[in-house]
C-alpha cells in the first residue's frame, strides 16, 4: 500500500487550506502520477469519475493546481552540475534585482531569504565552468549585487514536486528541542521585493 492509499489528513493544529480529505488524496496521487486517468484517480480516491473530474477542475480553477508538467532527470539531459548561489543585494535595488533574475534562463529556482544572504538561486549547468561563468559573469556582474557565494551540490537526496499539509508530522508535543532557530527581519527595501 502506498502512502496515497492511506488516510490523508492534516496533523493536529495544521490547516489544510480548506481542502478536504478527498482533495488532499487527489493531490497526493497526482504528485505521484500527474498523467493518471480520471477513471483510475476516481477508483483510487473511491469517488465517482464525475466527482473527481469536477474536483480536479475546481482545484485548477482556484489556483491550488497551477499546472501539469513532466519531471525530467537533469543529469540525463546533460545538466550534470547543480549549484546553490547565495546573493547579497545592495539596499534599494530589489526591484531591479528581481527583474534581472526573471531574465536569467539558467535559474531553476529563486527565493528571497532571511539571514546572512538576501536570495538563493538554484542553477544547473553542463559543467563546473558553466556555473563559474554564470556566477561571475552574470550574477556578480549585476550592479545590484553586493556579494555572491556559490556552493556546488554533491547529491540531491530529496526532491518533491510539492508538499501537502498531511506530509508534515505533528511535532507540537516535542519537548526535546536542540538549538535555536533565529529568523532575521528583512533589510531596507526587501519587504517590497514581492
Amino acid at each position: 500500500m502506498s502512502i496515497t492509499d492511506q488516510a490523508v489528513t492534516p496533523a493536529a493544529g495544521q490547516s489544510a487550506g480548506g481542502l478536504d480529505e478527498v482533495n488532499l488524496r487527489i493531490l497526493a496521487i497526482l504528485r505521484e502520477n500527474g498523467r493518471i486517468s480520471m477513471s483510475a484517480l476516481a477508483e483510487r480516491v473511491n469517488v465517482s469519475r464525475a466527482s473527481v473530474y469536477n474536483r480536479v477542475e475546481q482545484l485548477t480553477a482556484s489556483g491550488v493546481i497551477t499546472g501539469f508538467s513532466a519531471q525530467v532527470d537533469p543529469g540525463k539531459v546533460g545538466l550534470d552540475v547543480c549549484a546553490l548561489v547565495f546573493v547579497t543585494v545592495h539596499p534599494q535595488s530589489w526591484h531591479r534585482f528581481r527583474e534581472g533574475i526573471l531574465q536569467m534562463p539558467d535559474v531553476e529556482y529563486c527565493c528571497i531569504t532571511t539571514g546572512e544572504h538576501d536570495a538563493m538561486l538554484l542553477v544547473r549547468s553542463l559543467d563546473i565552468g558553466g556555473v563559474h561563468d554564470f556566477v561571475t559573469g552574470v550574477v556578480a556582474a549585476r550592479p545590484e549585487v553586493k556579494s555572491v557565494v556559490s556552493v556546488v551540490v554533491l547529491d540531491e537526496v530529496v526532491r518533491k514536486a510539492y508538499l501537502l499539509p498531511s506530509d508534515i508530522p505533528d511535532r507540537s508535543g516535542s519537548t526535546n528541542r536542540l538549538g535555536m532557530t533565529r529568523f532575521t527581519t528583512a533589510g531596507n527595501g526587501r519587504d517590497a521585493a514581492r
